[in-house]
């Protein structure tokens, strides 16, 4: 099956996780176990098992019956799929419940595997690595809110610190509560009293993982117009969550622009998702709220990753996947990460860590968009760039290496290129991105994007601080006027008087 789709990455082998929550059940199948994992297929149902819990003590007898009937077809999709293994994780409202252990067997007998039951540790520890797995570095406060509980961690690169376990998922919330939303910020704030590593994160970020928080971001995009429909890394600032937050929190949640893409099933919730958040954000005083797109799935597969595949760049990683996927010549793609080094070093350009790995996933992205027509090139490929799966980046770096494709290909001084991307980036980075997509412009007319030339070429200083772009003598046929007018461009966005030279040959001074 994967040897016939020249879309998939060959020496992947898809496996599945359904994780069974308190609120909703999900099958995710990923294309196989890697650093930045894709996606495959995606689906949930919402169940609500955890439904009236606090009060019976149960799970939710209709939903019971509703999950045990899809988890048949979970298992088929997972089968279909080609899925060589499938991870069952289950958590708080199926470790809690009286009937937790006959629901946990039922399932087993219809998945066919074991059920994994996580500890409210556990829950918080895969959660944990879960936005250690999707920040470079991830330095604050994480929370998972789920259906039954709120997990708490401190985490600091891959250190994982104290963590604890709260009743404050939506829906035991809202039955603790009594449906009462002045009764759930009480509960909130004696709770969250016990969260104790809350102070340590003041001046942190908060890292807000779920279902429910990752819908209210998605209606704070819409309630102030954010130009990047992406939720990995959606940062919120604190004047702005607070005001939000107060109008979700009031209950008058059909008013809120956008909720119209809100499921139904989900919309009771998102008052008590707001009301968490405010208190957390009393209690921590967090520098920002970050939204996390990966969670206890996530931290999950990253448990089973390799300690040297953990400590990959998984920006880079899924760059490489796409250059190997879409890419003319994958070998052109990395020599031009080592040449557009050489040549920032060369013109004096220092980079910050977070700037060398946007140029070197720039560079690796660069030709993802050849098969389209020359003159939507540079859209699709900003559009693919901007909107992909990446993680271990933050917004402002997907404009930077979105706007550098689209410069790349639509011309370096256009100023009418996507000036809502624009608007995400800094003048820095927009900068950058010029100059970086001027140097991909010279380089491919020397290329033809085929690999074995750009270890070749070098820069020489000259008299009166000039550059040149010298090529060796048998490459002499590739000197011409078309690479001397980009060279123009590149001298008129880097301010450098620059000169192409063939070796014992002719050169011409481009500025």
């Amino acid at each position: 099956m994967i040897s016939t789709s020249q879309g998939r990455l060959q020496d992947r082998r898809p496996l599945s996780i359904i994780d069974i929550g308190s609120n909703s059940i999900r099958l995710v199948i990923y294309e196989g176990l890697a650093r930045s994992p894709t996606t495959l297929f995606n689906e949930k149902m919402l169940a609500g098992l955890g439904r009236g819990i606090v009060s019976t003590g149960k799970l939710d007898p209709e939903g019971v019956t509703r999950s045990m009937e899809e988890f048949r077809r979970f298992r088929a999709l997972s089968e279909q799929a080609g899925a060589e293994r499938m991870y069952v994780l289950a958590t708080a409202a199926a470790r809690e419940a009286v009937n937790g252990p006959d629901f946990i067997h039922r399932a087993e007998d219809v998945l066919k595997t074991e059920v994994q039951v996580l500890s409210g540790r556990q829950e918080a520890y895969y959660s944990a690595l879960g936005v250690i797995s999707g920040f470079h570095p991830a330095d604050g406060i994480a929370g998972d809110l789920g259906g039954g509980s709120l997990e708490l961690v401190d985490v600091e690169g891959e250190a994982i610190g104290d963590g604890i376990t709260l009743p404050l998922g939506g829906l035991r919330l809202q039955d603790m509560a009594k449906n009462s939303l002045a009764q759930a910020a009480k509960i909130t704030r004696d709770e969250l009293a016990k969260a104790k590593l809350l102070k340590g994160g003041q001046g942190r970020p908060f890292y807000a993982v779920g279902g429910t928080w990752r819908n209210l971001a998605r209606l704070h995009m819409e309630m102030t117009n954010y130009p990047l429909a992406v939720m990995h890394h959606y940062e919120i600032g604190i004047d702005s969550a607070a005001n939000f937050l107060k109008q979700v929190a009031k209950g008058e949640i059909e008013k809120v622009k956008g909720i119209e893409g809100v499921s139904k099933n989900r919309r009771s919730l998102l008052p008590y998702g707001a009301i968490v958040l405010q208190e957390i954000m009393a209690a921590m005083q967090p520098s920002r709220i970050i939204v996390s797109a990966l969670g206890v799935r996530e931290g999950f597969l990253y448990s089973l990753l390799e300690e040297a595949e953990q400590r990959a760049d998984p920006l880079i990683s899924a760059s490489e996947e796409l250059a190997r996927l879409r890419s003319r010549s994958v070998t052109h793609a990395h020599e031009l990460v080592e040449w557009t080094g050489k040549t920032f070093a060369a013109f004096g350009l220092d980079e910050t860590e977070n700037e060398t790995r946007y140029r070197q996933a720039a560079c690796l992205l660069a030709d993802i968009g050849w098969r389209a027509h020359p003159e939507y090139r540079g859209r699709q490929s900003l559009n693919i760039i901007a909107h992909a799966s990446f993680i271990g980046v933050d917004h402002p770096g997907r404009a930077f290496l979105a706007l550098t494709n689209a410069y790349r290909h639509d011309g370096i001084f256009n100023e009418s290129i996507a000036p809502e991307i624009k608007a995400l980036a800094s003048p820095r980075y927009i900068e950058r991105a010029r100059m970086l997509a001027a140097t991909m412009r010279v380089v491919y007319l020397l290329t033809a994007a085929m690999p074995g030339i750009m270890p070749r070429l070098k820069w020489e200083s000259r008299p009166n601080g000039a550059l040149a772009l010298v090529l060796p003598a048998p490459l002499a046929d590739l000197y011409g006027e078309r690479p001397a007018g980009r060279l123009a461009q590149l001298a008129r966005v880097t301010n450098r008087r620059l000169v192409l030279a063939v070796e014992g040959g002719p050169s011409v001074s481009v500025k």
